[in-house]
């Protein structure tokens, strides 16, 4: 019995202390380059994330988040069905970006810094994303560069038409954090 109680415990003990779950209808991904020096502003329509974090111990949590690459939108099904194809996302190939979190540092109230892999089209980079966490929503943006990641291969890889950089906005409300 004294095993078993033993094994209960350590169980406890491991479990995470607020596993959240994201409600996707209040959330929001997007994202904004610039195209011949004019901003774009794009967004993702389906992704999913798990989140295990306890604010008194936030170097305890864990943080995992998918990206539907395939449901890209610009706001134009033609610009849409580009963005889908192989120089871009080539979701056939590759239909999800992941982004798996290696730490969580607070940085002051409702801040934090969370270290993980980003990865999309296969290409793997560490990151570190600045979160602010107020009220059981995660709000936060990443700068990134496309063409670390392979977005905008061939033709599309001049940065004088399509710039490098983008910057990727969330706002991710999860249930029961």
């Amino acid at each position: 019995m004294t095993k078993l109680f033993s094994a209960l415990l350590l169980a406890a003990a491991l479990a995470p202390v607020h596993a959240a779950t994201l409600q996707a209808d209040k959330s929001d991904l997007s994202f904004t380059f610039k195209q011949m020096g004019v901003p774009v502003d794009g967004k993702f329509k389906k992704f999913d994330a798990q989140l295990d974090f306890d604010a008194k111990k936030p170097e305890a949590g864990k943080i995992a988040f998918t990206v539907d690459l395939g449901s890209v939108s610009l706001g134009d099904p033609s610009f849409d069905k580009e963005l889908a194809g192989t120089p871009w996302f080539d979701t056939k190939r590759n239909g999800k970006a992941t982004f798996v979190s290696s730490g969580i540092k607070s940085t002051g109230p409702g801040k934090y810094d969370v270290a993980g892999k980003l990865t999309i089209k296969g290409a793997v980079r560490d990151v570190v994303v600045p979160i602010t966490l107020n009220g059981g929503v995660a709000s936060g943006a990443l700068p990134i560069k496309r063409l670390d990641f392979k977005i905008g291969d061939g033709e599309w890889a001049d940065t004088s038409v399509v710039a490098n950089d983008v910057t990727v906005k969330f706002k991710l409300a999860f249930a029961g954090l």
